[in-house]
């Protein structure tokens, strides 16, 4: 199963190399040495962004504004020596960590912003599914519900997407869950 694809932008060469041999063994690892390599490497298959913040040329901060502007749909986690300070509240990241950062910490906050990107796609599924279900059942004889196939089917994938979600939301923490709502 394909977990996710990752871009690792970091100018120190030995940081970006060990980040990819950290996460490589899981996901597809793309490596980008500089601000203006990554924003040349950003992608619509992307699934999320390990970004330095300090880099000489084009900071983290300029690779974040190229994700944005250009409506990438990836997740963003700056990985940076860069202590947190109150601008960070203003920064379109889903997560922030100081360095050093081990190879666990890499894995799981990979996998958390995967699990949160997937959760936040199922539940709009379900939602629209759900709209689908009240439209029949206000339009449609409770006679028709029964006999018809396809409503059996949205039903039963209604009651799928439900335990989709139920699954994700116990590798979630509560803001994890909060932010999808």
């Amino acid at each position: 199963m394909d977990r996710g694809t990752v871009l690792v932008v970091e100018d120190e060469q030995h940081l970006a190399d060990l980040y990819t041999d950290y996460l490589g063994e899981r996901y597809e690892v793309r490596t980008a040495y500089s601000g203006r390599e990554a924003i040349e490497m950003l992608a619509d298959d992307l699934d999320v962004v390990l970004l330095d913040r300090r880099m000489p040329v084009v900071s983290g901060n300029e690779v974040l504004a190229a994700i944005e502007e250009d409506g990438y749909e990836c997740r963003v986690a700056m990985v940076t020596a860069v202590d947190p300070d109150f601008d960070i509240i203003d920064l379109g990241v889903d997560d922030y960590l100081v360095k050093p950062v081990s190879q666990k910490a890499l894995l799981e906050v990979v996998d958390r912003l995967l699990t949160i990107t997937e959760y936040s796609e199922r539940l709009q599924e379900l939602t629209s599914k759900k709209l689908k279900r009240n439209v029949l059942q206000v339009e449609k004889r409770e006679s028709e519900l029964h006999e018809s196939e396809r409503y059996a089917e949205l039903e039963a994938e209604i009651d799928r997407l439900e335990q989709t979600l139920n699954d994700l939301s116990e590798d979630l923490s509560e803001e994890d869950l909060i932010g999808n709502h």
